[in-house]
């Protein structure tokens, strides 16, 4: 499922080619596919680490370090247009579900932007909401509403635009995952609960899909804990800086005969109690909401997720199969061996970026 939403400026275009642009707080992804017989193929796509942003660095030269980490993202690739499908997530972003008396059509975008003022957890005052209907009969309504702050809006379309884009559509990154396992991890029973785990530098997010109810709403959480903060909770145990914490855990996302690696491992897991915590209390929360079953699977993405022994430490500690999630084993490329070599290494932490491609405008 996808939902998404331009700001303040909505514009009908026809027949032109999108590209998913995921604008990370510590990496940048662009991807664009076309679609080819049941699937898709990816013809043009890059991934790229951004500089660490220092503790006290002003705002402006973050942007500027984002917006060029953007334009060396892009500039190796052919992607043939500038338009751009981004994404939000994060406090400032909700994604909810609603429940309705029977109401006509010309009452519904009232009564939505009512719920949303009432269970979107941020000022209701300066917000932009969409909604998709997901039953209308006699008797209820129900459906999925997506809100942000303009204000969040707003950074992403000027960091966009600052790269010489234009920013089509928003998406929210827990339905931007949704639709991209749609795509690649079909259950063929419709049976079967699974999730995807994001796990990026500024935000994790939980977006969980329930294949035995027919017309579920998703479930979508974004938590706090992150990459950068089990980096700051290793930084702090060792005595060391968040730079030296990074490069090293870089160094052991291979070998497992160094001691460098044996000793990061033990911090690894006390660092991550709170992430496993988190996660743990949302999937019980959502097990116990009415009509809801247990998680069967969860697939695991997002920059940090290739982190060495964090895929199993998290098998081991949540109560679902845990597996390391590359959407481009199931997409074929078509842009060169290179940008092959790139997606099987990259390929996890480009998830949402893949999902934003497969979106249509």
């Amino acid at each position: 499922m996808g939902l998404s939403w331009i700001s303040s400026l909505r514009q009908k275009i026809e027949d032109r080619q999108v590209f998913g642009l995921d604008i990370g707080s510590s990496s940048v992804s662009a991807v664009q596919l076309r679609k080819k017989g049941g699937g898709w193929v990816v013809t043009a796509a890059n991934h790229v680490k951004m500089l660490p942003n220092e503790e006290n660095e002003e705002q402006e030269h973050r942007q500027a370090n984002t917006v060029n980490a953007i334009n060396k993202c892009l500039e190796p690739i052919e992607t043939r247009t500038r338009l751009a499908v981004c994404s939000v997530s994060g406090p400032e972003a909700a994604v909810r579900d609603f429940k309705f008396p029977f109401l006509p059509l010309d009452e519904m975008e009232p009564a939505v932007m009512l719920e949303a003022t009432q269970v979107c957890p941020f000022n209701a005052n300066d917000i932009a909401v969409d909604y998709q209907l997901l039953s209308n009969d006699q008797n209820t309504v129900s459906g999925l509403l997506v809100a942000a702050t303009d204000r969040l809006i707003e950074s992403k379309v000027k960091l966009a635009k600052q790269a010489s884009l234009d920013c089509v559509l928003m998406d929210v990154d827990g339905l931007a995952l949704l639709n991209c396992l749609s795509e690649c991890e079909r259950d063929e029973s419709g049976q079967t609960t699974t999730a995807i785990l994001n796990i990026g530098g500024s935000y994790t997010t939980l977006a969980i899909t329930n294949g035995r109810a027919t017309q579920s709403s998703p479930f979508v959480r974004d938590m706090a804990y992150a990459g950068i903060d089990i980096v700051k909770a290793i930084a702090e145990e060792k005595n060391m800086s968040t730079k030296d914490v990074e490069s090293a855990i870089d160094g052991f996302e291979g070998d497992n005969s160094t001691d460098r690696g044996v000793t990061f491992k033990d911090s690894l897991e006390k660092a991550c109690e709170k992430l496993i915590v988190d996660v743990t209390e949302t999937l019980r929360y959502y097990t116990a909401q009415e009509k809801s079953s247990f998680v069967e699977r969860i697939f695991v993405c997002g920059g940090f997720a290739m982190v060495r022994d964090l895929v199993e430490l998290l098998d081991k500690q949540i109560p679902a199969k845990i597996v390391l999630w590359n959407p481009f084993e199931k997409i074929s490329c078509t842009a060169g061996q290179s940008c092959e070599d790139m997606l099987k290494k990259e390929g996890p932490a480009m998830a949402i970026a893949a999902g934003l491609a497969m979106r249509s405008i």
